[in-house]
């Protein structure tokens, strides 16, 4: 049996969004983070500036995310993050995302699937990790993630 076990909140600051436009397969939407944090149980620290989403709206206003962002523990570690996933580009994320204001979790379908790597030793548990995240556009142009690994439990 599969057990969701909170691993992390991440907030990442957006310093800018470029779109692309209408192309064949939809609008390519850019953004740009350019910082944030990581808090959690066993890991805690800040989002590195340069990395972002290169989020893709096909015609029927679904974001289909692929995103890369690099953590910077609080001890020093370094922690690459990438995630792909789903969200529903409805009225209420597009006016939050505009007016800065935010939406709560749970106002659209906007599910990730991140994957770690690090190679430092005291974080080397997350390279193992599989996770699910739940998105939502936060106050101060931001996105925010709540992060939960995927445990397994036995049944017996």
């Amino acid at each position: 049996m599969i057990k969701l076990k909170p691993l992390a909140k991440m907030t990442a600051y957006v310093e800018s969004v470029t779109s692309t436009g209408r192309m064949a397969m939809g609008a390519r939407q850019l953004y740009v983070v350019k910082d944030g944090t990581v808090e959690g149980e066993r890991i805690n620290g800040v989002i590195l500036a340069g990395g972002g989403d290169n989020l893709l709206v096909d015609p029927e206003g679904r974001g289909h995310v692929d995103a890369r962002v690099t953590w910077k523990t609080n001890d020093g570690a370094i922690i690459y993050v990438q995630y792909y996933g789903r969200v529903i580009m409805n009225d209420q994320v597009g006016a939050a995302f505009k007016t800065g204001a935010g939406t709560a979790f749970g106002d659209t379908h906007f599910v990730t699937q991140p994957r770690f790597e690090t190679g430092d030793p005291r974080y080397a548990w997350l390279n193992n990790v599989v996770a699910v995240a739940e998105g939502r556009v936060a106050e101060g142009r931001a996105i925010q993630y709540n992060i939960y690994s995927c445990d397994v439990e036995s049944g017996g």
